[in-house]
């Protein structure tokens, strides 16, 4: 009867056929979860809200759906309803929010179960899950070694089988990357996809939410939940939301997919070249062609983020001020004090980095030189895009550079080094196109990810070519031993 390493589909299985009560389900997480806590992944539980739910719905008081009684995870960023989010920032450590983010809602309106919040990056703000005021997250195949960020205690929870799978957001990378470290699947939607609504900002026009889950065909289930018009986004795109599952088996033969030349893989370890190669043999076995293309402004890409992306981070985290809400330093002399201190004190260096940063670059004198440069230049590489799927469908990258390295190994005398872990996602963020990654192999037995980039609302052809893969593949089935974590 365990639970552990199932998928939604299979879990979903279980509750039909009575192998598991919702109630055994939910409390045989909890165990798991409690077993698995020196992985550092939950910052917050919600054990008697969790058991009260799943005891209604074994009653029959919610009507039944494909998430009815599943187990779920929400990063620390989405707000719930009476349960406290803190963006694993100690300015929002004792946060209770009075609503919950509509992603997060549309979840728990088709029956899922959050059991608690998601250690993450504070403010989304990391590609290693180190910057968290509550300790860093382990990926669950080495200990010591990072999961990736932002959405490290996400990835983390769902590859070492606590959780089916959990909500992420990605704002240069941060499903895709942590998905690809620890070995499960992820996907950042179209911009606009999935309503932000609740969802606590860190850069506007680049942040959305999307899931992660031990297979493609778990990420279209949820996210077919998660999507939808929400007039309380003025992001929000107002399109129909076609069922992702229906187009999960649809051949590939005469799929043009796209090699980025200016992406030299040459320069990768040779044991990351060979997954990728194995998997283009893979996907030319099912017919896919491949093609050269060219994103002739893509190498501008990290730079471009991280002049948008700090720019708006300044704007955004200007709201945590100790007035309102969140830590507020003791005693201060006067206002100024007030402001000072408790943001000093409340936020972690690598956030006050990004907002000097941001600042700096929106500040009179040096707007045009940055953030306005920056914007012109994401212009040209969405045109770029735009140009490149007039000739093909989609395009094959690795996710990351690197598989997992250990804590303090990258960015700490150099935080660009950190910043260049996102260098195969950012441009997707820049685009506002759909990005999944998917599992393909593991090189001195920790995971790589592969990384394929669709067409504006073109969700249901990548998650249909990831499922398929996975079909014919194992590499998406590989489960940590977590000896080191019991």
């Amino acid at each position: 009867m365990s639970i552990q390493f199932k998928s939604i589909l299979e879990l979903r299985k279980m509750l039909d056929t009575k192998v598991i009560s919702t109630e055994e389900l939910i409390q045989e997480t909890f165990k798991l979860a409690s077993k698995l806590k020196s992985l550092n992944c939950f910052v917050t539980m919600n054990e008697e809200a969790s058991m009260q739910k799943a005891s209604q719905i074994d009653q029959g008081s919610h009507s039944i759906s494909a998430l009815s009684g599943i187990p779920l995870g929400q990063k620390d960023l989405f707000c719930t309803e009476g349960l406290r989010t803190t963006c694993s920032s100690k300015i929002l450590s004792n946060f209770i929010p009075p609503y919950s983010a509509t992603a997060v809602s549309n979840l728990e309106n088709a029956g899922s179960i959050t059991i608690g919040k998601m250690n993450m990056d504070e403010f989304a703000m990391g590609s290693s899950n180190e910057t968290s005021y509550f300790g860093n997250v382990h990926n669950p195949w080495k200990k010591g070694f990072v999961p990736g960020g932002s959405s490290g205690g996400s990835a983390a929870a769902v590859a070492a089988g606590i959780i089916p799978a959990a909500t992420g957001t990605d704002t240069g990378g941060s499903i895709r990357q942590p998905a690809a470290h620890c070995g499960i699947t992820g996907i950042k939607p179209t911009y606009g996809r999935v309503s932000r609504w609740g969802m606590i900002a860190f850069a506007s026009s680049l942040d959305q939410a999307g899931p992660l889950a031990r297979t493609a065909e778990d990420c279209a289930i949820l996210l077919n939940i998660m999507s939808g018009h929400d007039p309380k986004d003025t992001t929000s795109l107002d399109v129909e939301n076609n069922d992702l599952t229906q187009s999960l088996n649809n051949s590939l033969k005469g799929l043009k997919f796209g090699i980025v030349k200016e992406f030299n893989l040459g320069d990768l370890n040779p044991d990351v070249q060979k997954r990728f190669e194995d998997s283009k043999a893979l996907y030319e076995s099912l017919g896919a062609e491949f093609v050269e293309i060219s994103l002739p402004n893509i190498s501008a890409s990290v730079p471009t983020y991280y002049s948008i992306a700090p720019a708006e981070c300044s704007s955004n985290l200007s709201r945590f001020d100790g007035i309102k809400f969140g830590h507020r330093t003791e005693h201060p002399k006067d206002l100024t004090d007030l402001y000072i201190k408790s943001r000093s004190e409340g936020f972690g260096d690598e956030v006050k980095r990004r907002i000097l940063i941001g600042t700096y670059a929106l500040s009179a004198g040096y707007y045009d030189a940055y953030y306005k440069k920056a914007q012109q230049v994401r212009r040209l590489i969405k045109n770029d895009f735009e140009n490149a799927f007039n000739s093909v469908d989609l395009i094959m990258t690795p996710t990351s550079p690197s598989t997992a390295f250990g804590f303090g190994s990258k960015g700490s005398q150099n935080p660009v080094e950190l910043y260049l872990e996102d260098l195969f996602t950012i441009s997707a963020n820049l685009a506002g196109l759909p990005a999944i990654s998917i599992p393909h192999g593991a090189v001195n037995s920790l995971p790589v990810g592969l990384q394929l980039i669709g067409n504006f609302l073109r969700e249901d052809q990548i998650l249909n070519a990831a499922h398929l893969f996975q079909k014919n593949s194992e590499f998406h089935l590989m489960k940590p031993t977590m000896e080191d974590f019991e």
